[in-house]
């Protein structure tokens, strides 16, 4: 039995992640992709390929593993569990997350991630995100601290290299 392609290609995206190899990530994506999940909500094109550039780059200790990985023509679904530290606060995470896909023209057009937030903020965030990590307020705040360094990524990136 052979595996479909769309099968085949999400598993090159977790294999690729595993290995922190953003370009191939990005290779997997449509130029227009359109990518969610709770901290990053609406990220479309190259910020996509940018943020998993910024996660693979400052994910010194990250191990990834993907599984229950399975597609069609048009669309696609993977659980994957992530173990890192977070930066911001030195703590140990270890997030689980399930993926739903869309596919065209042999490539991901629509990536949805979804986990348990409040679970995440807890274990990332410690006390604060125990006593608050249920609410509006410190999602708002997390989503706000993320765009700010995704954008402060893309910007230094893009920014011209300095003359000697």
């Amino acid at each position: 039995m052979t595996t479909h392609p769309n099968t085949a290609l999400i598993q090159s995206f977790y294999d690729s992640f595993a290995r922190r190899d953003h370009r191939a990530m990005a290779a997997c994506y449509a130029p227009d992709v359109r990518f969610s999940d709770p901290v990053f909500p609406d990220l479309a094109g190259p910020r996509a390929g940018a943020m998993w550039h910024m996660l693979c780059e400052r994910g010194k200790d990250l191990r990834v593993t993907a599984s229950g990985i399975t597609a069609d023509d048009r669309t696609g679904s993977a659980h994957w569990e992530a173990w890192y530290t977070f930066s911001a606060t030195g703590r140990a995470v270890h997030n689980v997350i399930d993926a739903r896909f869309e596919f065209g023209g042999g490539l991901i057009t629509r990536h949805s991630d979804a986990f348990d937030f409040y679970r995440w903020a807890r274990q990332a965030l410690g006390a604060k995100g125990a006593l608050l990590g249920w609410t509006p307020l410190v999602r708002n705040a997390v989503r706000k601290q993320a765009a700010r360094g995704l954008e402060a990524f893309i910007a230094k990136r893009a920014a011209p290299a300095p003359t000697a």
